[in-house]
Formats: structure tokens, sequence, C-alpha cells
């Protein structure tokens, strides 16, 4: 009798791959963050038989969407739970529509920051305090 082993697909976003330290360093936080996350039931890597952390694709996917949210949205981890939630619960893309959202806002905030287009700034020179045009 021949036995078929059959191994997971390599490509498969859902197979637990990366240890902590490693999946850290793809997202660019320290690992207590990551354990952060999981103790706020955000992520929730697989473990080995001794109890090591392994994330899959999925997971650094869905980190990257809690950074994203947290740092450039102003969402809490809580805000961010109920977020997931109502994605799963609904079947929607919440947070593509988020993300687009402030994609768009981030592109205005960098706009104003950068100034008005060279089209906006007067053809006169502006006087300065002194007195003089500038």
């Amino acid at each position: 009798m021949r036995v078929t082993i059959h191994r997971a697909d390599p490509r498969d976003p859902e197979r637990p791959v990366y240890v902590i330290s490693v999946a850290a360093s793809i997202v660019s936080v320290h690992p207590r963050t990551l354990r952060i996350y999981e103790d706020a039931g955000l992520v929730c890597p697989a473990r080995t038989p001794t109890n090591i952390r392994l994330y899959s694709e999925t997971d650094i996917r869905r980190v990257m969407w809690i950074r994203h949210l947290t740092q450039n949205l102003g969402v809490n981890l809580a805000g961010v739970r109920i977020l997931f939630e109502l994605e799963e619960r609904l079947g929607t893309r919440i947070l593509e529509r988020l993300y687009d959202e402030g994609a768009g806002a981030a592109e205005a905030a960098q706009a104003a920051a950068d100034g008005p287009e060279p089209a906006d700034q007067p053809s006169k020179p502006v006087p300065t305090a002194a007195g003089t045009a500038g």
C-alpha cells in the first residue's frame, strides 16, 4: 500500500511560517507590539507544539491593516477590533474603503503641507514687513 503525504502549498497565505521576530521585522514593529495585538484579539498566530508563535502572510497583512488604521487614521485597538468584526459579519470591504478614504485624506494633507501650486502664487512681489518687496 502506498501512502501519499500532502504537504501544505508553500504559496498558501494561511500557512504559518514566520516566527515573531521575522514577522515583526517584516511589518516594522517590535515583537512586543505583535503580542499586544494578540492580547487584544486582533491577530491569532498559530503555535508550534513548543508554543512558538508562527505568523502567516494573512496575519502579516492583518497587522499591516492594524498599523494603517491606528497610525494613519487614528483608530484605537478597540475600534480596530470592531471594524474587523463588522467586516467579518457583513462580508464587505469596509477596510478597503477606509484605506481609500485615508489615502485621499493623506494626499490632501501632504498637498496642504507642500504649499500652494505655482499657478496659485501671486505674480507680483509681496511686500515684507520692512516695506520692501520680497
